[in-house]
């Protein structure tokens, strides 16, 4: 049988790793929105009805996602009407359609290292 006497030993292991991440998100609008504004203007129908009716369907496909939605046609945008023709007017108008909004892309490296030391003493 063996016999010991004091002693250390001392252990020291060492790892590395790299992780590459490619990150990509797709926002997409799924409705539209109309916006409107200005001064001495109103609507030109005749119960003043102001929403765009939805009448466009359309899909589209971005890599691999299929989404459909609607939007309406020029046709279907309200008109407006001057309220006093011998004054100034002013008119904004916005729609923006849905669909593909953003496409965001993240690409970041992590690099990660780690030492361990392991010290061991012993004796009789």
């Amino acid at each position: 049988m063996p016999t010991f006497r004091t002693g250390s030993s001392s252990t020291n292991s060492q790892s590395q790793s790299v992780v590459t991440e490619n990150i990509v998100s797709h926002q997409f609008r799924t409705g539209y929105t109309l916006s409107v504004s200005g001064s001495n203007i109103e609507s030109a129908d005749v119960d003043g009805y102001i929403n765009s009716i939805p009448t466009a369907e359309a899909t589209q496909t971005v890599n691999g996602v299929n989404f459909s939605y609607t939007s309406p046609t020029l046709e279907g945008i309200p008109r407006w009407k001057i309220v006093n023709s011998s004054q100034p007017f002013s008119l904004v108008e916005s729609v923006i359609s849905p669909g593909l909004d953003t496409i965001t892309t993240i690409n970041r490296t992590i690099n990660t290292t780690t030492t361990t030391t392991v010290e061991t003493t012993f004796g009789q």
